[in-house]
């Protein structure tokens, strides 16, 4: 069951309690998931609750700490010694076999009971010891066991009662804003509510059958104990496939309910009221993520005088060697942080040599004009890798597409001074200054990122050159020779075999190849 146009945006770091599957397994929490036949508990997206349960967990039962494995063939050899927690009580040592394997996974089944809220198998267990060791005179191990017991009672106190039966169950409740979600999932067992799990929703169409269907099937994907009852408010699209996988997966029958009046839509009610609730801190919180603006960007502002921060910034750079491949870059940062899936690089096209002001020109030209076609959003600030003379040919470019209004600075490398359109002479801003850290920043990414496509440039041409001479190798060979090896120096290390089955160049001529390649 499978849907891409649904995002889940917490899904993929939900924590699990897992309990690992080997002779004397270990209690840990984890966040991936490995197909060994591991048992998983959750997925727990209430932290806190997940603290409390570790927690009761570890003073309640004698789990080892330690991450060996520990088998019958280890115990003998005696490769582990104890460790503190066995002499503190928290451990009964079973890396020197002091406790059996049998003995220890019979307080694992019971761990897996707690986990699936039946606390009373772990209840009678400590009880039944307590009675053991004050008939014995064991007065230290019978308080022990008391304080156990008490840990276990106040654990299950804070879980909240229900009402009605004591079916072991899920109640879903979605709310919604536009495209945006929360689905609370509230489970109960035992007649107790024993967690609240949140999963925060994005990218949502109209369709809430397609939500459910998508959280059912991802929430319980991983998961290793599914309720018999699920409520929900909303039939899911695909329930009988729905029902039938989760009853497999439970290996019990699994029914979906829809209740409409009584405790159980009372239950409903106040899980959709929860959701409402955290979706609209969720969304308050949203907002002030995206008011706030960075110090930062606040003292650039002040730096600069802008009339607002500028939290989109665009930077250019140059890049070529002795005026040959000439290539540019741009560089997005958005809020002080770079976004890369919005960088730009760009072949320039209409300067022969060295030309730094008339390559600035084009480049700015070519990604304005864009700008002003597509609609795109106009930076709050643009920044140029120079000085006078490369900021005068951006404006000049700015100017020419009636975007003279744009909020423009040059910063030159060897002061590291920043000029404005306008002013011969550089601002006077402190060098400690966050404002010019920051621009120093994106001018040094603009620079990099201009570096690296114009050695990738170089390299390609080169390559290209060097094989011209090479008998039977025209234009198309060597197109398909660099789109499979990145350039000459991959192409010396391969054989003529592997060049041949990539590329269908026959083996004599790939013998050539890379004859050329290896003396360049």
């Amino acid at each position: 069951i499978n849907d891409d146009d649904l995002d889940l945006s917490e899904d993929k770091t939900f924590p699990f309690i897992r309990i690992t599957n080997e002779p004397y397994p270990q209690v840990i929490l984890t966040r991936k998931i490995i197909n060994d036949s591991s048992k998983y508990y959750g997925p727990f997206t209430d932290v806190k609750h997940l603290r409390n349960t570790m927690k009761a967990l570890h003073n309640l039962f004698p789990i080892r700490s330690c991450n060996y494995y520990i088998d019958d063939k280890v115990i003998l050899l005696k490769k582990i010694s104890v460790c503190l927690d066995y002499h503190i009580k928290k451990c009964e040592g079973p890396c020197e076999g002091l406790v059996s394997e049998e003995k220890y996974n019979e307080m694992i089944n019971r761990i897996c009971k707690f986990l699936e809220g039946k606390t009373k198998p772990t209840k009678d267990h400590l009880t039944n010891l307590m009675e053991i060791s004050a008939k014995n005179l064991l007065f230290e191990e019978a308080a022990k066991y008391r304080d156990q017991l008490k840990s276990i009672n106040a654990f299950v106190d804070k879980q909240s009662k229900t009402k009605i039966d004591f079916k072991d169950r899920d109640v879903l409740g979605l709310a919604r804003k536009d495209n945006f979600g929360i689905m609370v999932i509230i489970r109960i067992r035992n007649g107790r509510i024993f967690s609240r799990e949140k999963i925060s929703l994005q990218r949502l169409d109209d369709n809430d059958r397609k939500t459910f269907k998508m959280v059912l099937s991802q929430f319980y994907l991983e998961s290793n104990f599914v309720p018999g009852y699920i409520s929900l408010n909303t039939k899911p699209m695909s329930e009988n496939n729905l029902l039938k996988w989760l009853s497999e997966k439970r290996g019990k029958k699994v029914k979906f309910i829809y209740p409409k009046k009584g405790e159980k839509e009372k239950e409903l009610k106040i899980t959709n009221k929860n959701a409402e609730l955290m979706l609209s801190d969720w969304l308050i919180k949203r907002k002030q993520r995206k008011d706030l603006v960075p110090k930062t960007l606040k003292q650039l502002q002040e730096d600069l005088s802008l009339s607002v921060p500028p939290r989109i910034i665009e930077a250019f750079d140059i890049s070529h060697l002795g005026g040959k491949n000439t290539v540019a870059s741009m560089v997005f940062f958005k809020d002080s942080k770079p976004v890369k899936s919005k960088y730009r690089r760009f072949n320039i096209k209409t300067v022969k040599g060295i030309d730094d002001f008339a390559a600035m020109n084009e480049v700015v030209s070519r990604r304005y004009k864009r700008v002003k076609n597509e609609g795109i959003r106009i930076p709050d600030l643009i920044l140029i890798d120079g000085g006078k003379g490369q900021l005068s040919s951006a404006v000049s470019a700015l100017n020419s597409l009636g975007l003279g209004f744009v909020n423009i600075i040059g910063l030159a490398k060897r002061l590291e001074e920043v000029y404005i359109p306008g002013n011969p002479e550089a601002q006077s801003i402190h060098k400690q200054s966050s404002g010019l850290i920051l621009l120093r920043k994106i001018r040094d990414e603009a620079h990099r990122f201009a570096i690296n496509f114009h050695r990738k440039k170089r390299s390609k041409a080169m390559s290209t050159s060097i094989f011209d001479d090479v008998k039977g190798v025209g234009e198309k060979r060597i197109k398909k020779l660099l789109t499979v090896f990145e350039n000459h120096k991959v192409i010396s290390k391969a054989t003529p075999t592997e060049i041949h089955n990539k590329t269908g160049i026959p083996k004599k001529i790939c013998e050539e190849i890379i004859k050329v390649s290896k003396h360049i």
